[in-house]
């Protein structure tokens, strides 16, 4: 009998989603060290708060964390890390990033997931909402809510 690995397929930023009208995505690489990659895999990834900027030509992942699982840590290593990585993208794609950036929106990490031996991320292009437009989205949530509650009766 096999046994069933508690893997998730795909790390989900919720958050995103209620904070910022999500727009067009686009699937990156991500580098990262061979701990970080294990703790990718297990799923010990925290995407809230994460956005990417561009330095310098590149662009870089700031605010995601990794638990680095204890068998792949080394003494000196700490147990959460979230220092910036490097997005892989091509030229064509951060062009078009850069461009996003400069219209004021913001690049959003919504996605983490495995492609083969690879982790990517999928990162949208997302315009921040204001407090009314996220009272709006939790007052139409709890509408659908009740419609289903009353439709299932």
């Amino acid at each position: 009998m096999k046994k069933k690995s508690a893997k998730p397929d795909a790390i989900i930023n919720r958050r995103a989603r209620f904070d910022y009208e999500l727009g067009e995505t686009i699937s990156a690489g991500l580098m990262l060290t061979g701990a970080e990659v294990r703790g990718a895999r297990l799923g010990h990834v925290r995407l809230t708060g994460a956005y990417a900027n561009i330095k310098q030509g590149e662009l870089w992942l700031t605010n995601m964390s990794i638990s680095i699982p204890d068998t792949a840590r080394k003494l000196d290593e700490e147990k959460e890390n979230s220092s910036p990585r490097k997005l892989l993208v091509t030229k064509k794609e951060l062009t078009r990033i850069e461009e996003a950036k400069k219209q004021g929106l913001t690049i959003v990490p919504t996605r983490l997931f495995n492609q083969g031996r690879f982790i990517k991320i999928e990162l949208s292009l997302a315009k921040g909402k204001k407090d009314y437009d996220k009272r709006e989205t939790i007052k139409r949530r709890q509408q659908d809510r009740d419609a289903q509650r009353e439709v299932k009766r």
